[in-house]
């Protein structure tokens, strides 16, 4: 039961660093749209990005393999969220109902 619960905070772990990676990357383009230097906003946001996420992985995995899995597999979840979250409005497709006439 012990490795059960260490493997669920593992995988929230890696949801957690899913969703600072994804959703750090959504903002940073959020912002460098307008920004007067949006390569220093990308190359800023990559830096701190990738070092946190690594970081966060290498802590989590702890040399083993299963646990380096359950963090990814937390990770990418969160990336599935974070699309989802910030997808954009549905469009319709311009599809309207048209009136048939059943006249002879």
């Amino acid at each position: 039961m012990n490795e059960v619960l260490a493997l669920g905070l593992i995988l929230l772990f890696g949801g957690v660093l899913g969703a600072f990676f994804f959703g750090g990357l959504w903002w940073t383009v959020g912002k460098a749209v307008n920004a007067k230097a949006p390569a220093v906003w990308f190359l800023g946001s990559l830096i701190l990005r990738m070092g946190l996420t690594v970081s966060g992985f290498y802590a989590a995995s702890s040399g083993g393999l299963e646990q380096l899995l359950t963090c990814l597999l937390g990770f990418l979840l969160a990336r599935q969220a974070v699309m989802w979250f910030t997808r954009p409005p549905q469009e319709t497709k311009g599809y309207e109902a048209q009136e048939t006439s059943h006249a002879p």
